[in-house]
């Protein structure tokens, strides 16, 4: 090979070289929606709106929080689905949710692997009470459920606080006298019980930690193994206390790509992930202050990190007479037994 030649290739790689970051780094022209399939105020709607300014500010274009509330979240989840995959249309839930929908019926043939996983935060749900009720503890509210019965404010039968509602009967057995009365998000559903409407929720930490501050609800017990601590407040005592037995799996929340835009598109979330949202203030802050964990993963880390608690949920529906499909069906396997 010449000089000359020598030359020309080695301008032809340099050129290459200089060519490859750049085409690989997505640049969006256009708003970003994320869409949160809840009402605003709860948990969802809560952290995604901390964490889409970091986005906005990394990916140098607006991204939009709309919140499309209805059927458990499935209206607002279908939506995203069904919008093109161009990477410009992203949602936003409890990784349960989202890869369990299938199992409930209440969206057909999606799993956990419709999305790439982006996740910021773990979330507890508590029990609470409204502020004048008698129970002290959740003893007392677990005799009141075995007798005459209460009602419970949620987010629907799919949300957190419906799931952590099932789960409190299965591990407590029966007679459970709770009637669920369910609103349009966490949000709602939290104030209901500060109102007298409904006697308890049981929805996530975050959605109730101002009430709990401002003397509207009383918190009984957090489903966990392990004491609650939020900033400023007491320590809120572990479920386990009372249900020693009750499995609890930590209820990861995050954004979803949906699967099928461009590759370069998630290259740029998972950069922007891991550079900015891992090591995120503001999220760290929001997490400290609301009685959350801060627990952000992306990619195979995050379905890895998710699988507990897809597997609680979907087998949970199988054990309690919800589910209308097999979950093997969608990839999840159920302990034997």
């Amino acid at each position: 090979m010449t000089r000359k030649h020598v030359f020309a290739a080695a301008g032809v790689l340099a050129a290459l070289a200089a060519a490859g970051p750049a085409l690989a780094e997505w640049k969006p022209d256009r708003p970003i929606n994320i869409i949160v399939p809840w009402s605003a105020g709860g948990s969802t709607d809560q952290v995604t709106r901390v964490v889409a300014p970091i986005l906005e500010e990394a990916l140098g274009t607006p991204v939009v929080v709309v919140n499309q509330p209805g059927a458990s979240g499935s209206i607002g989840t279908k939506a995203a689905l069904d919008a093109p995959r161009d990477g410009y249309t992203w949602t936003a839930n409890a990784i349960a949710n989202n890869a369990t929908y299938a199992v409930t019926g209440l969206l057909e043939n999606t799993s956990i692997d419709d999305y790439r996983i982006y996740l910021h935060v773990a979330n507890v749900p508590v029990v609470s009470v409204n502020a004048d009720a008698a129970e002290q503890d959740f003893a007392a509210l677990l005799e009141k459920i075995r007798g005459g019965g209460i009602t419970v404010g949620t987010a629907g039968v799919n949300s957190s606080g419906g799931m952590a509602l099932a789960a409190l009967h299965e591990a407590a057995g029966d007679p459970f006298n709770a009637r669920m009365v369910t609103y349009d998000g966490g949000n709602p559903a939290v104030i209901a019980a500060a109102s007298g409407e409904v006697e308890a929720t049981t929805q996530l930490a975050v959605e109730q930690a101002e009430m709990i501050r401002g003397g509207r609800i009383r918190p009984l017990a957090v489903l966990s193994d392990k004491a609650l601590e939020i900033e400023g407040l007491d320590p809120i005592p572990p479920i386990t206390q009372w249900l020693p037995d009750m499995h609890v799996a930590a209820d990861y929340f995050g954004v979803f790509i949906p699967a099928g835009a461009p590759q370069e598109v998630y290259d740029a979330v998972d950069k922007v992930w891991q550079e900015k949202v891992m090591t995120s203030p503001e999220l760290k802050k929001y997490a400290t202050e609301r009685g959350a964990v801060f627990a952000p993963a992306y990619g195979a880390a995050a379905r890895d990190q998710a699988m507990p608690v897809v597997v609680s949920e979907a087998c949970g529906r199988v054990t309690r007479g919800e589910a209308v499909i097999d979950p093997k069906e969608i990839g999840i396997d159920c302990p034997s037994g």
